[in-house]
């Protein structure tokens, strides 16, 4: 809740009006996991709160970590699903990767939670909890909304998720420590740039229409094309980063031929290029590109003033790394497990 909110609630149970900002500094700024933690509330204010109110922290069920360090969490979510998050550490930076929905409707071909479907929505609580009870929280530098779902289809509660990352009443995070990826989605991505200032991420994965849309169905309904004309509506020649997310597919979509294409299609927009190695999904028959073909495009695109970088593969071995979140079986494994208990 915004403090507005909370002022709301506290008034309507009597409290004073400056609960709300105890309570809000209990939150956000002390990250308390009870409310009968917040005790410079009296007891009586506590007991009226939690009659009606949670704090709405609930701690991951699995974790598995990778031979590379990259640690896979299961959190629960408010409405009995459950999604993936991955924990990214890499020296003095540590990124988590979030999710947004429960499945995804967008079911890119190459994405393995697209195949599992759209089972839910995730509130901007599902989503906080991610960061609120991550283990290694305190360590965070960076998040990326890249896990499973598209940000842009819970566009309401992935902004409100991030109003509490980056308001000085809550974490007072720079919004350039959070980027939010999207494939495109028509209305929904012009509102997000106007009323958000963290980064945008871009899945391209191939500049040619036709391609595209074989690969990424939201192709039909926004075109990286309207994409591209949309974002250079925008300024991003300051802090602000504008980047495109590449998987590359062997024999695909990896020749100098998509090269030019992607330093025509983006000429003029201060953006950088992702280069991503593929992760084979089961039943989907896709090759995965070689080294050498990546660093071949990748230094075409920086000769050719678009900073491209081949992002290093984590998490691979634990099913974290790009494409692979899944919680498609976990409810009927959990379930099962409960019966047998």
């Amino acid at each position: 809740m915004t403090p507005d909110e909370l002022k709301a609630v506290v008034t309507a149970l009597g409290m004073p009006a400056f609960t709300a900002k105890q309570v809000a500094q209990w939150l956000y700024g002390k990250r308390v996991r009870s409310i009968d933690e917040m005790t410079n509330l009296s007891k009586a204010n506590r007991e009226r709160l939690q009659a009606d109110y949670c704090v709405g922290s609930m701690e991951p069920i699995e974790r598995l970590e990778s031979v590379d360090g990259t640690v896979k969490y299961l959190f629960p979510t408010a409405s009995g699903k459950f999604v993936e998050t991955v924990f990214i550490p890499d020296g003095d930076r540590a990124t988590l990767c979030v999710s947004s929905q429960v499945g995804c409707k967008m079911n890119c071909l190459f994405c393995q939670t697209g195949k599992q479907g759209f089972e839910g929505q995730l509130t901007a609580a599902d989503i906080l909890n991610q960061l609120y009870s991550l283990p290694e929280a305190e360590r965070l530098t960076n998040v990326v909304f890249m896990g499973q779902g598209e940000p842009m289809d819970n566009l309401d509660n992935v902004l409100r998720a991030t109003q509490v990352l980056t308001a000085e009443w809550g974490w007072a995070w720079s919004p350039k420590r959070i980027t939010v990826s999207s494939v495109g989605v028509k209305n929904k991505l012009k509102r997000f740039l106007d009323e958000s200032e963290c980064h945008v991420a871009i899945s391209m994965h191939s500049p040619f229409h036709e391609q595209r849309q074989m690969l990424m169905p939201a192709e039909r309904q926004m075109g990286i094309q309207e994409v591209v004309s949309l974002l250079r509506q925008y300024d991003f020649t300051h802090q602000r980063r504008c980047s495109f997310e590449y998987i590359c597919f062997g024999g695909l979509n990896d020749s100098l031929t998509y090269a030019r294409e992607i330093v025509r299609l983006t000429q003029g927009l201060e953006c950088r290029v992702n280069l991503i190695r593929f992760h084979t999904i089961p039943q989907v028959d896709l090759p995965a590109s070689d080294e050498k073909k990546m660093e071949v495009m990748r230094d075409y695109l920086t000769a050719h003033g678009v900073f491209a970088t081949i992002r290093a593969s984590r998490g691979q071995d634990i099913f974290a790394a790009c494409g692979l979140l899944s919680t498609a079986k976990k409810t009927e494994q959990l379930s099962e497990r409960q019966h047998d208990a």
